[in-house]
């Protein structure tokens, strides 16, 4: 973490605390509540600091002066004063999940009822900054003490209800095992594997976040064994091909999102020079990709192929081209990993390309309105007229703009005499 983030961590822990302390002289219980005591007690910087009290949102917008509500219905409310948004919930417990998402009604209640109510034992934990500062005190009604020390991921109460209440929840806890190196427990991870099915009930929008989130991580890999193991893999993918972590568990740790996907594409059976369309509508459908998340997996695998398959045939033009498209490097990343030994004949000729007159991808000598002077209207001849002209440049074949000019013209004048 960086300074920047440092102080941004330190002071949003300062500003929840400033809420826990209000609230106490207001006579109310409070705690920092959920991920970031988790986080706290497992050693990791909390991406932020929530609090958890038996103030309603209609106590705390009486006693902050800068608030929002984002769900005074479930007892959520933002608290602005301290510099940092605060999300401050109201203790309570949960009516049916009759969507399988969210508690068609809840009721303000106590901490333990709120404990009770969460999906895994790590993430149902109180902590109070102001007993003691040196060791803040910790309200576990789950035995999620026990569960943080022995590393162990298990649901609250009994995991059938909780995966009943969210489907979801089976992903979330592939999720949070794999993130913080945890073993599932035995009855938890069961019930996950016994009502895999269920999670094809899931929105896409909701399973595409989810895995998101597993994939950007470090842990990316642990996550996909563990999809594999859960039998999750059809309810999310349609099938279940067996994964082989090899090419994914090879990429750098902060990587783009585009490239992990054509590691996991890869890893679950795509095989490169196959149909690349048909494979990115599939993940675009299943995981909800943007257009431009499917757009860049679809140009690093063309690129992979070009490079593992069309290289010693390409011209020095083509071989300029394909290097200096954007997702060049992503293709060479994975390529490097499926193919080490071409990768780097690749890489060594890419230096002498480098080297070559204009290098990769030099400014055009010749460019549209130059075609226009010479009085070639756009069209079909236009395009190949132009390209053509760049190729040379990029061969050598021309070293001025004067003679890309002549070039360009004389290509010009033996289509025109071609098409006659």
């Amino acid at each position: 973490m960086n300074r920047d983030d440092n102080q941004s961590q330190h002071s949003e822990y300062i500003a929840a605390v400033n809420v826990v302390q209000l609230l106490k002289t207001k006579g109310h219980i409070a705690y920092l509540a959920g991920g970031c005591v988790r986080d706290l007690l497992l050693g990791i910087d909390p991406k932020d600091f929530d609090v958890a009290t038996d103030a309603t949102p209609e106590n705390i917008g009486q006693y902050f002066k800068r608030t929002a509500s984002v769900g005074a219905a479930f007892g959520v409310m933002l608290v602005r004063d301290y510099g940092c948004t605060i999300e401050v919930a109201t203790f309570r417990s949960d009516g049916v999940y009759s969507d399988t998402r969210r508690p068609d009604s809840v009721q303000f209640s106590s901490p333990i009822e709120d404990a009770q109510r969460r999906d895994f034992t790590i993430n149902a934990l109180f902590m109070d900054p102001l007993e003691d500062s040196n060791s803040p005190k910790i309200i576990d009604f789950v035995e999620g003490m026990i569960d943080v020390e022995k590393r162990v991921l298990r649901a609250v109460g009994d995991p059938e209800a909780r995966l009943r209440e969210d489907h979801l929840r089976a992903l979330r806890g592939v999720r949070f095992a794999a993130k913080y190196g945890l073993a599932i427990e035995k009855r938890t991870f069961d019930s996950i594997r016994n009502h895999a099915s269920e999670l094809s009930g899931v929105s896409v929008e909701r399973i595409g976040e989810e895995m998101r989130k597993m994939l950007i991580h470090s842990s990316r890999t642990e996550s996909c064994k563990l999809i594999d193991q859960l039998d999750l893999d059809n309810a999310i993918f349609g099938d279940s091909k067996q994964f082989d972590p090899t090419v994914m568990k090879a990429l750098p740790i902060e990587v783009e999102y585009s490239v992990v996907l054509v590691a996991l594409a890869i890893g679950r059976g795509f095989i490169i020079g196959n149909d690349v369309g048909k494979i990115c509508s599939h993940y675009r459908r299943v995981l909800d990709l943007s257009n431009n998340d499917r757009d860049s997996m679809k140009a690093i695998l063309i690129g992979v192929g070009e490079f593992n398959q069309k290289w010693s045939g390409l011209s020095i033009a083509m071989k300029k081209r394909l290097l200096s498209l954007e997702h060049a490097v992503f293709s060479l990343e994975i390529l490097k990993i499926l193919n080490h030994e071409q990768a780097q004949v690749i890489f060594d000729e890419r230096s002498s390309l480098e080297q070559s007159f204009g290098g990769l991808s030099p400014e055009p000598f010749v460019s549209g309105a130059d075609l226009i002077e010479l009085g070639l209207k756009p069209g079909p001849d236009f395009k190949f007229v132009l390209d053509s002209s760049y190729d040379a440049q990029l061969e050598g074949a021309v070293r001025t703009k004067l003679a890309a000019i002549a070039f360009a013209s004389q290509l010009a004048k033996e289509r025109a005499i071609n098409e006659q």
